[in-house]
């Protein structure tokens, strides 16, 4: 049994949990919300709009309740003013049945310090390479940011991971409570089908696409500068986007998609290339692949756990992984694709959340936030 069949096999019953009755009402703390578009934000606003369709009451508590300043050099991010006591109050108010702290950041330590204060139990959910991230921006070793990230979660009851590669790396940290919670794909609207772009006609091919941030972590230079013929194509917003036109004025910029706009990029392209070694999973590899366009990555967190040689080809030589996913099947990677389901996903995270027994719910009324 190769590593794939055994993840596979380890995480099947995840796939296969029941939906949950309760817990009823779920309180999430979240940094990253719209307007952001990123990959934790459709993660989130994709599974609290399921829950809430099933019949749960979820409470976001984002940075739009409170005010914030941009993050350094990272202006799109907003970064909430606030203090343990005001995410208390919001807590107390909501008297949920269950927390969750989906980020790192202000709001997230807040939630984590409100609920250790009164001895209520909450899970945590690890979206981010945030040793790398903060290694990409700072110039520092991954190593100096390990220490937060492990004192960060390791109250938690359990810690959400979306693949077997990060709950690997979170264990040779120490951190054991992991439960898995995937991603999944909106196949009403990332079909093979969906009509490429204009710009598509008139240019040269292979088409070969990267889709998400334009930001510095994403390592976008590093496809941009790859010697391969064809036409690189970006999609997406972000605050590297200026000065990569300028280096590559080759390169062809459409800007942010979405829908089906987004799904005719991918549907029209030859070769998906996702450069990054930041992410936890990649959801924008899976939407490539109901399309039906093959995913060429590094061998990496996230592209190691979704990309095989039927539907992918992953190679520290990046020109040689698109060169390899271009004889892939379409037809294989599009079922491969389809396989990721956002009801499979969101039951996993019903499974990983901690009720709030009776006693802890009154520990969260108890004492006045301040």
């Amino acid at each position: 049994m190769n590593k794939q069949t055994q993840i596979t096999a380890d995480w099947s019953a995840d796939l296969l949990c029941p939906l949950h009755p309760e817990p009823r009402s779920i309180a999430i703390v979240t940094d990253a919300w719209s307007p952001q578009v990123n990959g934790v934000v459709r993660t989130l606003s994709t599974t609290c709009e399921m829950l809430r369709d099933w019949g749960h009451e979820v409470t976001v508590i984002s940075p739009e309740h409170y005010p914030s300043v941009p993050a350094p050099t990272y202006p799109e991010i907003r970064l909430a003013l606030t203090w343990p006591g005001e995410v208390g109050r919001r807590l107390t108010a909501i008297e949920p049945d269950a927390v969750h702290i989906a980020t790192e950041g202000p709001l997230g330590f807040a939630a984590r310090s409100y609920c250790l204060n009164r001895k209520v139990p909450f899970t945590t959910a690890y979206h981010t390479q945030f040793p790398e991230y903060f290694a990409r921006r700072t110039g520092l070793s991954a190593d100096v940011f390990w220490p937060y990230i492990r004192w960060f979660h390791r109250p938690a009851q359990r810690i959400m991971v979306a693949t077997q590669s990060i709950r690997d790396q979170l264990r040779e940290q120490g951190l054991t409570r992991l439960s898995h919670w995937s991603r999944g794909v909106d196949l009403a609207c990332f079909t093979t089908d969906a009509p490429p772009p204009d710009e598509y006609a008139d240019i040269r091919g292979p088409i070969l696409l990267y889709v998400g941030r334009i930001a510095v972590e994403k390592n976008i230079e590093a496809f941009l500068a790859c010697d391969y013929p064809g036409t690189k194509v970006v999609v997406g917003d972000g605050p590297a986007l200026a000065e990569l036109k300028a280096r590559f004025p080759d390169a062809l910029f459409l800007g942010r998609k979405t829908g089906k706009q987004l799904a005719g990029c991918y549907a029209g392209a030859d070769v998906f290339v996702f450069p990054s070694k930041t992410d936890t999973f990649g959801l924008v590899m899976i939407e490539a692949l109901a399309c039906g366009t093959p995913v060429a990555a590094y061998p990496v967190a996230g592209p190691v756990d979704i990309v095989n040689e039927r539907v992918g080809a992953l190679s520290e030589d990046l020109a040689r992984a698109i060169d390899a996913a271009r004889y892939c099947d379409r037809g294989e990677c599009a079922s491969y694709g389809a396989a990721y389901s956002w009801e499979a996903a969101t039951r996993q995270f019903l499974s990983g959340l901690v009720a709030l027994q009776e006693e802890e719910c009154a520990s969260l009324r108890a004492v006045p936030a301040i």
